[in-house]
């Protein structure tokens, strides 16, 4: 087990805040350290290399909840760079929705600004219960990818900046977004990062993503006649999936706060960040990790 490996989040500004006062046995998160394979629920699994460490759902779920970001219960696992400069850090965040299976016939009507409108409104909605918990608000700055759709790897990905204008969370971050469609849902990837390290780590995190995959059956191609379909389409994946149709039916303050967060869909790097977390090698093999 490796003792007080010390890990620092990228905040907005690359401000690192100490977590002062808080008991650090509280913040432990189980990691596996690569090579290994990351067991991503049931339905997929991603090579982790060298250099590279893995958590699963448990691990990715306290990790949002200790950087100010209110999980949704989908999420299957978290990856992060073993690196000792905090400058250099990021996080990916995996989420599995199983909605059913996206068609992608709407891919040449992505429109660009309508998506950025209704992702601001879902935003608005977030930024309300970050206030009810105490917590810094974000302002979606703009694209710094608009959504683009791979009909080879069936993958859709955007990338959307935010910033905290105020306190000393002040600046801005990206976060850099991939769906990948399967055959009964969508992995929701999430690359979070400090807008400096952009051109340096989406090259790696894309090399990293060609190593993930879908267990056999679950694959994209692998759908057939009688399969569920999700009641959307790849617009709406970049809006928010179900949460966006919540949001567009009126249905947003039927159903609270669950439907609010998903109407967002990404994490954020942002908020009072803990400048250390303390996590050790995960003593289970890789296929239990969680």
């Amino acid at each position: 087990m490796r003792a007080r490996a010390r890990l620092s989040l990228v905040a907005a500004a690359a401000v690192l805040i100490a977590a002062a006062g808080r008991p650090l046995v509280a913040q432990e998160i189980s990691w596996s350290d690569g090579p290994t394979v990351g067991r991503l629920g049931s339905i997929a699994q991603i090579q982790v290399p060298a250099g590279y460490r893995f958590s699963g759902k448990r691990g990715a779920e306290r990790f949002l909840e200790l950087t100010e970001n209110v999980p949704t219960g989908r999420e299957v696992g978290i990856l992060i760079p073993d690196v000792e400069d905090d400058s250099q850090f990021w996080f990916v965040i995996f989420e599995y929705d199983e909605s059913g299976h996206v068609k992608d016939e709407d891919r040449d009507e992505l429109d660009a600004d309508a998506l950025l409108t209704t992702l601001r409104k879902g935003n608005d909605a977030a930024n309300r219960i970050r206030r009810e918990r105490g917590w810094t608000t974000l302002r979606i700055v703009g694209w710094d990818k608009a959504p683009f759709y791979d009909e080879r790897t069936n993958n859709l990905t955007w990338a959307i900046r935010g910033a905290v204008d105020e306190g000393a969370d002040a600046g801005e971050s990206v976060n850099y977004s991939t769906r990948i469609l399967g055959r009964y849902g969508t992995m929701n990837v999430d690359l979070v990062l400090d807008p400096s390290l952009l051109d340096a780590v989406v090259p790696e995190f894309e090399a990293l993503m060609e190593a993930f995959e879908y267990t056999p059956g679950s694959r994209y191609a692998e759908w057939v006649e009688g399969d569920p379909v999700a009641a959307y389409g790849l617009a709406a994946l970049v809006a928010g999936g179900a949460g966006a149709l919540a949001l567009k039916s009126g249905l947003l303050q039927k159903f609270g706060k669950a439907i609010i967060l998903g109407v967002l869909a990404v994490v954020t790097a942002i908020g009072k960040f803990f400048k250390s977390l303390f996590g050790g090698k995960d003593e289970q093999p890789a296929a239990q990790a969680s």
